[in-house]
């Protein structure tokens, strides 16, 4: 049976963090019709041997493996086309995306909105260094500026979307963070709503602002450049062919 919507995270060496993070989506989910979907992007700390111990007693539960890392991205995109249901809800594998947030993501896809393609959440009273704060707020202002986007904070990994509008957007390294002017480039209507955020509780972040900023800068001249030659109509969906 297909679930309604799936939740797609992604990890490396977050052995520490799986199981509590199972445990926050079972709660928050509840009898909900869902499956997880946690890809595994190259760790070598035993994550995946942790996520295949869960999963054993949870069909709900499906490891995918990626042999080699191949970022975020990668290991979104390959979650979303393993995920069986039509609605994706993702969130990161760090544990500071809260999962009590997803029902919130996910109601306003209710009443029939085809023309909704993405919620993007945005975090309020983030628990990361002084450090991280500033040079996410600069990449938010410069991008927002750039992109016209109307977004203030791209890079939060609480987002639900349509499986198949996400799959027909261009695929590049980093497009994760580019999801809102992505999906509005593309014809699809974007909602925004407040999410939560907690501090990392185990393991270390996989990001430096350094090389978070170099790669940014390369990002948004490309994703300018697709924006410029988007499609000029949203595509139809399966129930309006």
């Amino acid at each position: 049976m297909t679930p309604d919507f799936s939740i797609v995270v992604p990890m490396k060496n977050e052995a520490e963090n799986a199981a509590p993070l199972v445990a926050a989506i079972e709660a928050a989910c509840g009898a909900s019709s869902y499956e997880i979907v946690i890809v595994d992007d190259g760790s070598d700390d035993g994550t995946a041997a942790e996520i295949a111990s869960l999963a054993q007693a949870r069909a709900y539960l499906r490891l995918v493996r990626h042999g080699a890392s191949g970022g975020q991205s990668a290991a979104v995109h390959s979650g979303v086309r393993a995920a069986r249901a039509p609605l994706i809800c993702t969130m990161d594998g760090d544990g500071q995306n809260p999962p009590e947030n997803v029902p919130a993501l996910l109601a306003p896809f209710a009443g029939g909105k085809e023309a909704l393609g993405l919620v993007a959440g945005q975090r309020v009273a983030r628990q990361d260094s002084v450090w991280k704060l500033w040079a996410s707020t600069l990449a938010n202002r410069l991008r927002g500026w750039l992109l016209n986007d109307n977004t203030r904070d791209t890079g939060c990994g609480l987002k639900a979307f349509r499986r198949d509008a996400f799959l027909e957007l261009p695929y590049f390294d980093h497009m994760h963070r580019y999801l809102p002017a992505l999906f509005a480039a593309h014809g699809w209507d974007v909602a925004h709503i407040d999410v939560t955020h907690a501090a990392r509780q185990a393991g270390i972040s996989k990001y430096n602002n350094l090389g978070r900023a170099l790669a940014g800068l390369h990002d948004l001249i490309g994703v300018a450049w697709l924006i410029k030659r988007r499609k000029k109509v949203r595509p139809l969906t399966d129930a309006e062919r």
